[in-house]
């Protein structure tokens, strides 16, 4: 059996390879770090997972799941925000239905002024994947946005392609060079404009406790993680931005994260 990734996670494996491992990055001109606290939770026997989340800047976000409970493939859930400061508050309600070659995908974003619907579809067959997703607001009465991705995922080798609203075109590459090489590049560009964004990220492990990260951007700006694991579900992370076009003038940012999972 066959199951393509949902849309939000085709190309995650080079997503991963920029995102993951640098932990919560503040300016260090302003004489203050960033963190932020996850603790993951699952009740197997019940396909629950809760997964709360805190971030310094007082965002508490919180997802509830559940999965294969009503039906085979089908899995329900509910996304939850509030930012203290501010007393802004968002929720979502999530629904995903996944078989052999597809995967769908149905979002309901609650808002006083109607609710934003994020629908999507993935295919997939002998290792090509292709997907769909728009978002449609009732308020408005019409769809906002909408992107399609093309690619081909094997077991060390990926590489996707998308395009967004006909206006930005992106790709990605992620390759595992050995048990320990990760390493991903990524591309994208938007029309009317000769700003092209391009990076090269990798991710290199230690051992079974540790790794490191590192990435580099065609803006100058050069990201550095270490990620260790102090015990089964319980890792730390150290992170670094360095602005690698002025490095004398300030502007870099560290940062540290804490994760639990239970």
């Amino acid at each position: 059996m066959v199951v393509p990734p949902a849309y939000s996670d085709l190309g995650k494996a080079a997503k991963d390879i920029f995102n993951k491992g640098y932990g919560e990055s503040r300016n260090t001109d302003t004489g203050k770090s960033g963190a932020h606290l996850e603790s993951k939770c699952k009740v197997n026997n019940l396909g629950l997972s809760f997964n709360q989340k805190w971030i310094s800047d007082n965002t508490l976000s919180m997802d509830i799941t559940m999965e294969d409970q009503l039906a085979t493939g089908l899995k329900l859930g509910l996304d939850t925000m509030f930012v203290s400061s501010t007393g802004k508050k968002s929720g979502k309600v999530k629904s995903g239905y996944k078989r052999n070659h597809m995967n769908l995908g149905c979002d309901l974003d609650l808002d006083r002024a109607g609710p934003t619907v994020h629908t999507a579809a993935v295919l997939a067959f002998s290792g090509w994947v292709g997907g769909y997703q728009m978002v449609y607001e009732t308020a408005k009465s019409k769809t906002t946005k909408y992107s399609v991705t093309f690619g081909y995922q094997g077991s060390d080798f990926q590489a996707h392609a998308h395009l967004n609203d006909s206006t930005e075109f992106g790709a990605s590459i992620y390759h595992k060079a050995n048990k320990n090489l990760d390493a991903a590049v990524n591309l994208a560009w938007t029309a009317g404009s000769n700003n092209t964004r391009f990076g090269i990220g990798t991710k290199y492990q230690l051992d079974k406790d540790s790794s490191l990260s590192a990435k580099v951007t065609n803006a100058g700006v050069v990201g550095l993680g270490y990620t260790h694991t102090l015990r089964p579900g319980v890792n730390i992370t150290l992170s670094a931005m360095i602005n690698g076009k002025s490095v004398s003038s300030g502007g870099h940012k560290v940062g540290m994260a804490f994760e639990v999972e239970a």
